[in-house]
């Protein structure tokens, strides 16, 4: 059912001419006679609704002209509003038209479905109703100035940003933004082998926040810059192009997507992964051993051998670890993927024989390798210089962490031989799983390699996806129960990979920060009782945080050295100090497995609220992970069923006292974390 209001078509809004709006229980759209929008948090109580102002006027959607010019101004011709229904629900649409002085005509359609409230679907589309064509060179749309919060009392930072997107800097997902904060958020090559990531942007205040970002099944390379100018803070979707626009032609742009919430960024990403399961992109059930506690060869690097690994075995399964992971080093050279002949003799056969000694101790073996590079010199490159993916120059692409070239992951020469590989490396040699390494797997640049016959440069990066699932299907045709773990080197998940790996790993990070916010973003991306691990607790704050891996949920990992290290000088030797405190936290996963609870990550803003908290819900009881540098005063325990409690500290086997919900408060001192569970009375 439709209604429709109409308004003067002509190039400027006639005297007094209205806009209109759109809403539903918790976003407000309205719209003005130029098509400009604002957007207010809704809120409703027993007593009243409230609007929340979230952004100022602003041109939502604009047309980027060859000239460096843009097309903002749009008199709003015709507003149609209607119901509908879908099979994921009924919803309500607003369709608007308007038109630019130079006879460009605009079309928007916003769309809200009951199952995903305060998140407005978007499209807009351009006509060339004039008689002579336009150049185009780029689009913007979901275009919302932020608004600070009206009483903050001065607080800083007024606002806390998610970028889902890469930089080579590996800087963290999760920051303040204040004066001077500005990402373009480029979801192409930022580097030579850095690019890609989530097409969301989420920009908040303590009260509430508002979100952006595309909804297209496949990687676009378009940029959300978020930038604070003035008090406000902009966010948009935008995308650069060279076109002509003949007259009568069409110009669609990305579907995109304007969202409100409150709290922190999770239910943005939580709602946005619902909506793209819906489309087909969904991560894959983990089997049980993905949330097995992980030792990694690693601490011995690229010097490791067979008889180093053999020697640590016994004590990684005394420890209660079920994962032996042989690392980067193992191999002839990066391409060959054959095992190197002065620490494997035998060649596969010697490798065999290490995966059969791995199985003996009781342990999950798994090879570490790092497709679609291929090093000069290979084998590989001598013979298949076809399967490179070439610049506009004909020149390679380099892959600067092993000075190798990429190879053309829509190629399907590629994706034959990798495939081939996975069926060696599950198959032939017996490992139930594959650590898939390296920040170049993220995205790829654009490939002119003409033996490839794209039908666009593109094509490379938008069928990555497709290269990593013929991966992902092939070691599950030979082992249902496979882990298949992707470790894009501090780069920020492209989301568009999810559906082709069943275990995501904090990603070499620099801080225990980065630890807990990637599991806060990836529980949320992946699924609330998601395979994430903690990656190498070496890598936390002090080299020994395991704090937050088993607080947030997430497995427990590390790459100790034993009984010797041969480097003293970046030793991971555990030594016995070490062992006591590795036990103690190994023995204390293993007991409560909380990365197979349900993260909980709506209940606390992890910019604003103070201590940081982290919520796992699992048997029946929440567990509180608590951190700061140090601590002293009340905490609110959130999300417990109306009644009392026991808290306990289970790090500790510390009680705590009794607490009653809603609302409840519990005075408690620590530094560096504290670890509780909600006992129900």
């Amino acid at each position: 059912m439709a209604s429709r209001v109409a308004l003067a078509a002509t190039h400027s809004p006639p005297q007094g001419a209205a806009g209109t709006a759109i809403a539903d229980p918790s976003l407000l759209l309205e719209f003005d006679a130029w098509m400009r929008s604002r957007a207010f948090h809704l809120r409703r109580d027993a007593q009243r609704e409230s609007h929340v102002p979230l952004t100022a006027w602003s041109v939502t959607e604009s047309l980027l002209l060859n000239d460096g010019t843009a097309l903002e101004q749009f008199a709003l011709g015709d507003a149609e509003h209607a119901t509908f229904d879908t099979p994921r629900g009924p919803g309500r649409r607003l369709k608007l038209t308007g038109r630019s002085s130079s006879g460009i005509e605009k079309t928007v359609r916003i769309e809200f479905l009951e199952r995903y409230p305060g998140f407005a679907f978007s499209r807009v589309s351009y006509i060339n109703r004039s008689a002579h064509p336009i150049r185009v060179s780029g689009w913007r749309s979901a275009h919302c100035r932020l608004l600070p919060l009206g009483a903050h009392g001065g607080e800083e930072p007024q606002f806390w940003s998610y970028c889902g997107s890469t930089h080579a800097d590996r800087r963290d997902w999760v920051q303040p933004v204040g004066p001077g904060f500005s990402q373009e958020n480029f979801m192409g090559m930022t580097a030579s082998d850095y690019g890609g990531g989530t097409p969301v942007v989420d920009v908040w205040r303590r009260d509430c926040g508002i979100a952006v970002g595309h909804l297209e099944p496949a990687p676009r390379l378009l940029s959300l810059p978020v930038k604070h100018a003035g008090n406000e803070v902009d966010l948009a979707v935008a995308g650069t192009l060279e076109r002509t626009l003949a007259a009568g032609e069409t110009l669609e742009t990305p579907e995109t997507f304007i969202a409100t919430h409150t709290g922190d960024y999770f239910v943005t990403l939580d709602t946005y992964r619902r909506v793209m399961a819906e489309r087909g992109l969904e991560s894959p059930r983990a089997p049980d051993s993905a949330y097995e506690p992980i030792w990694c060869a690693w601490g011995y690097e690229r010097q490791c051998t067979p008889q180093l690994i053999e020697d640590t075995l016994p004590k990684v399964r005394e420890l209660g670890l079920r994962w032996a992971v042989i690392d980067d080093g193992w191999q002839s050279n990066v391409g060959d993927w054959k095992p190197d002949a002065a620490k494997f003799p035998r060649g596969a056969a010697d490798m065999q024989q290490l995966v059969h000694d791995i199985r003996a101790q009781q342990l999950a073996p798994r090879l570490w390798f790092t497709p679609l590079a291929a090093a000069p010199g290979s084998d590989l490159l001598h013979d298949h210089t076809d399967m490179l993916l070439l610049d506009k120059d004909g020149a390679p692409q380099n892959i600067s962490w092993w000075n190798c070239f990429y190879l053309c992951p829509a190629y399907s020469d590629t994706m034959a031989y990798t495939a081939a590989l996975v069926r060696r490396f599950i198959g032939e040699w017996g490992f139930r799983g594959l650590k898939i390494d390296g920040q170049h797997l993220n995205a790829v640049a654009p490939c002119y390699n003409p033996a490839h016959r794209h039908a666009r440069p593109e094509e490379s990066s938008e069928k990555l996806q497709d290269f990593l699932h013929v991966m992902y299907t092939t070691a599950l045709q030979i082992d249902p129960e496979v882990v298949m773990e992707l470790c894009p080197c501090g780069t920020a998940y492209s989301f568009f990979n999810f559906a082709s790996m069943n275990q995501a790993p904090a990603s070499d990070p620099e801080s225990s920060w980065q630890v807990r916010h990637k599991g806060k973003t990836l529980k949320a991306l992946m699924g609330a009782s998601a395979a994430f691990a903690g990656d190498h607790v070496e890598l936390s704050d002090a080299g020994d945080d395991f704090a937050s891996t088993v607080g947030i949920g997430a497995i427990v990992s590390t790459k100790f050295t034993w009984p010797q290290d041969p480097k003293p000088k970046d030793s991971f030797l555990l030594t016995p100090a070490r062992e006591a405190l590795w036990r103690k936290w190994i023995v204390l996963y293993n007991e409560r497995l909380l990365a197979r609870g349900t993260y909980r990550g709506e209940l606390y803003d992890i910019g604003f609220d103070k201590p940081e908290t982290h919520v796992v819900e699992k048997g029946g009881r929440l567990h509180y992970a608590l951190y700061a540098r140090s601590w002293s005063g009340p905490v609110t325990l959130r999300g417990l069923a109306a009644g009392r409690y026991r808290v306990r500290d289970y790090f500790n086997g510390r009680e705590l006292g009794e607490v009653l919900a809603p609302g409840a408060t519990l005075p408690v001192a620590f530094e560096r974390f504290l670890l509780l569970e909600a006992i129900a009375l």
